[in-house]
């Protein structure tokens, strides 16, 4: 039985930060010079409009086959007909928006220790980057929100816990019907054997909940809001308010491709762990926030899905079978990989 909580997979294999506190974002009038990229990794610059990435209405009779051709070509895809209720989605969202508006000294109240994984703090991946990014999270695993909440609002607490814990709830919900679809789309039912063994699993998972908050940006040229990067775990739901900013990847000379807003859409994206199950099927894809142009401040929420920390990782059966691309891994492990190697772990456990 898995014994390693995700909280403490992350906490036991942290990166070492040299700046944990984020900028304070409404005291500065001018873009710094320690979070001023070159023209190379700004948002501006080569940005292309091809096809947009897929909606899916999960209603749909051929919502699975739609599912798995959306994993496999892009990796990322919004849905509609989801079942989580509208406004707990808001609910969420104005919770967010309240506690990033909070005066930086109140929210240092609840600053990522620097072994943590909860609490407020800079993006996880910002120590591979020599600059700084025009953001500012708020992480929440098994029982952190309670921990940091009472820190930020000592006598109103209470709300804030009750709207993340039904979030996180529907959240997890949503991933497994998910996550059936997209095994569906590779061939499995829920009565095998191998898909028994990995709901089990999953039935376990507390995942994690990340508020993020990407301020109006003086210079949003010159700026990164989230450096290119992947997703660790399975599947990302992502809620993204009215604010443009997320881009995708495209490979074959296509480039950055923004994932524009839709109203009551969720934003799903593969993750690491789902390209190693899949055997390299489905594509764990590049993606970035750029600092929005028309300077509004952009909100988001992403729930990150995946099997407790002491599970193994490894090509499903029906399509790794004969040629495994990748050796079994633990979650913790891979974490832990990821953590110090960032893009180049997933090349660490290739066969």
């Amino acid at each position: 039985m898995a014994t390693t909580s995700l909280s403490h997979a992350y906490r036991d294999t942290h990166l070492h930060y040299t700046h944990i506190v984020p900028l304070d974002f409404a005291a500065v009038e001018d873009l710094p010079e320690s979070h001023t990229w070159t023209n190379t990794h700004a948002g501006g610059g080569g940005l292309h409009l091809p096809a947009a990435v897929p909606t899916i209405d999960l209603r749909s009779p051929s919502a699975a086959a739609l599912v798995g051709d959306a994993c496999r070509e892009w990796g990322m895809f919004q849905v509609t007909n989801h079942g989580v209720p509208a406004g707990l989605v808001e609910e969420v969202e104005a919770h967010a928006r309240r506690l990033f508006e909070l005066p930086a000294e109140q929210k240092l109240k609840a600053v990522r220790a620097p072994n943590g994984a909860t609490g407020y703090g800079v993006a996880r991946i910002s120590p591979f980057f020599t600059k700084l990014m025009w953001h500012e999270g708020f992480t929440i695993m098994a029982g952190s929100a309670v921990e940091h909440a009472k820190l930020l609002w000592p006598l109103h607490y209470q709300e804030f816990c009750d709207a993340m814990d039904n979030y996180k709830k529907k959240m997890k919900s949503l991933a497994y019907k998910l996550f059936l679809i997209i095994l569906k789309s590779l061939g499995y039912d829920e009565d095998n054997q191998e898909t028994s063994l990995l709901s089990a699993s999953l039935n376990q998972s507390e995942g994690a909940l990340q508020l993020n908050s990407y301020p109006s940006c003086p210079n949003p040229s010159r700026a990164i809001g989230l450096a290119p990067h992947t997703d660790s775990l399975l599947l990302t739901i992502l809620h993204q308010n009215d604010t443009n900013g997320l881009q995708i990847f495209r490979e074959g000379g296509v480039g950055w491709v923004p994932v524009t807003p839709l109203k009551g859409a969720l934003v799903i994206n593969v993750g690491d762990l789902m390209h190693i199950l899949s055997n390299g099927c489905f594509p764990t894809v590049y993606h970035r926030v750029v600092p929005n142009e028309t300077r509004r401040h952009r909100f988001s929420v992403a729930y990150f899905y995946g099997p407790p920390a002491d599970s193994t990782v490894a090509p499903l059966a029906i399509v790794g079978r004969q040629f495994p691309r990748f050796r079994a891994v633990t979650v913790r492990e891979y974490i832990g990989l990821k953590n110090k190697h960032l893009e180049k772990a997933i090349g660490l456990i290739k066969i």
